[in-house]
């Protein structure tokens, strides 16, 4: 995977976080800078060690499937893809940080980091993926991380003026990218196949 996919996955794996953020920010009255940023630590924390999970357990199938693993890593992403692309449409995109339910803006760190668990299940697919590509896990799984970091910490500090609309495109975009992604690693091996 070259560098300017490695950047789009990372901020394609965001994007559901960003949309809950923006749904956090959308609903407090007043929202403070260290507030978004601890915000935004947890879910990046949480989201780049999702990948490295979905790695060790695609790692371990990979004997099992190598000789199908660009399908796989296509059906996966497209799957993935088009799931986001349909909670994007049908929620609005931020329903995952109401999960919490909790109004006040300094709410529990357990709270936020289940919430981040909750829009971090899709990098553990995406993980499992990427077991399947060349690919240093080590570094995505850092780059998905910082990127959430920022996209949230921006989510949260931009949700009350720019409100949720936003939240369901970029998830939108992110399934996009995600299918994008998927294509280009199908393209490579078979372009490979066909070149050998």
């Amino acid at each position: 995977m070259n560098p300017a996919s490695l950047i789009l996955l990372a901020f394609a794996m965001s994007t559901d976080a960003f949309a809950a953020s923006i749904g956090r920010g959308a609903e407090l009255s007043k929202v403070r800078f260290i507030s978004a940023l601890r915000i935004g630590i947890v879910f990046g924390v949480v989201e780049a060690i999702m990948p490295l999970v979905g790695w060790a357990l695609g790692h371990v199938a990979m004997r099992f499937v190598s000789g199908v693993d660009h399908w796989i890593a296509f059906a996966m992403l497209a799957l993935l893809g088009g799931h986001m692309i349909w909670e994007g449409l049908k929620n609005g995109g931020a329903d995952a940080i109401k999960v919490a339910g909790v109004q006040q803006e300094d709410k529990s760190i357990w709270l936020i980091a289940v919430t981040a668990l909750a829009t971090s299940i899709d990098a553990m697919a995406v993980g499992i993926t990427l077991a399947l590509t060349d690919i240093n896990i080590v570094v995505a799984s850092l780059a998905i991380g910082l990127a959430t970091t920022l996209m949230v910490t921006c989510g949260t500090l931009l949700g009350r003026a720019i409100g949720t609309v936003v939240g369901k495109w970029a998830e939108v975009l992110g399934g996009l990218i995600l299918i994008a992604i998927g294509v280009a690693v199908l393209y490579e091996h078979l372009a490979g196949v066909v070149s050998a």
